[in-house]
């Protein structure tokens, strides 16, 4: 094996079917990459269709995968091998993903690399920035929400997390809500710049708490009560009112979100670096509200261009690459996941079914 890999990654756990080729060395870099969104085809349903986007993802990976090779100027072969998100996610994504990764593996006799979700997020950082481990990692999404110590490709320590909703579920939810267009959390941002987030007082829930677990579900409620109260005063909303509302809730979620990573700084003395992956990690005001918080800790602070904090391959590879170097490798047997917590030693936060902890 040689110092530098070549690896194709493919990520197909929601909505976002992407494809990336990157090559890694001392550092990574990115020689082609594509996500194709499936945003027209769940508008009309206020939510990702679990259905529909498995087929969708069923349909487009082979040419997502064309795009790249020919973006890159690579052909197959030239992979050392094929990275691909085996979970967690909704189930019919994931297995596309997997499917589509084991027929170009066995049919270019590459080694395969079952990638979870959440490393691809966590390990961005170190794509980006190269950072050493350890450090600590803010994952927020659309489905989780986690402070993870991250000490190696496979070492993950949950600092703490979500005992309910995922912020940008919180997002989604607010949006729907309130009549906006999805994926909620650009749209409830671009109508919170235009509003006052002093006008309802939203609660920040489980700051009366030790720790660095959140709980965003009775924000949601509260949003609903606030927008429910305007109805009922005035029969309805006017644009202010709505604006108000975003502004309001957004604010809610930024000072929880900038304390409870006050505390896990707290928790981790020894780590000098906070880093942000994820979609939510797009927010500007969250954003900026943890950067001042790593400023006042006096450690460095991460955040990946905005590209890369929603779902993609790129990270998918990047993880692959590292788990190559580690020796990992599997076969025809990889199965797809609906739920694959990072960290297996801790107790789950949202409960276990048949198949496993959530998170």
């Amino acid at each position: 094996m040689s110092d530098t890999l070549t690896i194709l990654g493919l990520e197909s756990s929601c909505d976002d079917t992407a494809a990336a080729i990157l090559r890694v060395g001392d550092r990574a870099e990115i020689l082609a990459q594509t996500v194709q969104g499936q945003g027209q085809l769940h508008a009309a349903f206020g939510g990702v269709v679990p259905e529909i986007a498995a087929r969708a993802h069923a349909e487009k990976l082979d040419l997502c995968v064309v795009e790249v090779l020919r973006a890159s100027g690579l052909k197959l072969r030239d992979m050392d091998a094929i990275a691909v998100t085996a979970g967690p996610g909704l189930i019919g994504g994931v297995i596309s993903g997997v499917m589509c990764a084991k027929g170009l593996a066995a049919g270019a006799g590459l080694p395969l690399i079952g990638v979870n979700h959440l490393a691809g997020h966590a390990l961005t950082p170190r794509l980006t920035d190269n950072v050493p481990y350890p450090y600590l990692m803010l994952l927020v999404s659309g489905g989780h929400c986690q402070f993870l110590r991250v000490d190696g490709p496979q070492d993950f320590t949950r600092i703490g997390g979500t005992i309910d909703d995922a912020p940008g579920e919180a997002f989604d939810k607010t949006a729907r809500l309130l009549g906006l267009t999805q994926p909620g959390g650009p749209a409830v941002e671009i109508e919170a710049a235009k509003g006052d987030p002093k006008r309802y007082p939203f609660p920040r829930p489980m700051l009366d708490r030790p720790g660095c677990d959140m709980s965003f579900s009775g924000l949601k409620t509260a949003l609903l009560r606030a927008r429910d109260a305007v109805i009922a005063d005035k029969g309805g909303l006017t644009v202010q009112d709505r604006a108000d509302l975003c502004a309001g809730f957004q604010a809610a979620m930024t000072d929880v979100l900038a304390e409870k990573t006050r505390r896990a700084l707290a928790a981790c003395p020894d780590l000098r670096v906070i880093a942000v992956a994820g979609g939510v990690a797009a927010n500007q005001a969250i954003r900026t509200a943890l950067m001042q918080v790593a400023k006042e800790a006096g450690v460095q602070f991460i955040a990946p261009p905005l590209a890369l904090c929603t779902d993609n391959a790129a990270m998918i590879a990047y993880a692959g690459a590292e788990l190559f170097r580690a020796g990992h490798r599997d076969d025809m047997t990889l199965a797809a996941r609906p739920r694959w917590p990072l960290d297996t030693s801790s107790p789950a936060m949202l409960g276990s079914g048949r198949k496993g902890a959530k998170a």
